[in-house]
């Protein structure tokens, strides 16, 4: 059985931090694409950022580049994304997902993937 658990969310004020994990059993990511996504409240799944599993390719949107960064530990079979500056516009529930066969052109798709974790709160207000 397939299982992403995200972690890390919560409420910190305009321009501070956090680092979201998402925590992986059931498959080995090495070989999968993996994706954090946000939907803000009455909108869809926007992909945030992806990362290719075999080979040094990766997606920032726009609004996140030079502020978020997607990582993972291979030996923990862990996906990471640090969110620096944080912005009133970067608050949402923010998901991970992970596909196997997923085309670099369809990275930022929310409905290219197979698999999803439960999501986790980022608010970012004074």
């Amino acid at each position: 059985q397939v299982q992403l658990v995200e972690s890390g969310g919560g409420l910190v004020q305009p321009g501070g931090s956090l680092r979201l994990s998402c925590a992986v059993s059931g498959i080995t990511l090495d070989y999968y694409v993996v994706g954090w996504f946000r939907q803000a409240p009455g909108k869809g799944r926007e992909g945030i950022s992806c990362a290719s599993g075999t080979a040094p390719i990766t997606y920032y949107e726009d609004s996140v580049k030079g502020r978020f960064t997607i990582s993972r530990d291979h030996g923990k079979n862990t996906v990471y994304l640090q969110m620096d500056s944080l912005k009133p516009e970067d608050t949402g529930v923010y998901y991970c997902a992970a596909d196997q066969t997923i085309i670099t052109s369809s990275m930022a798709t929310a409905h290219a993937y197979d698999y999803w974790g439960q999501g986790t709160q980022v608010t970012v207000s004074s």
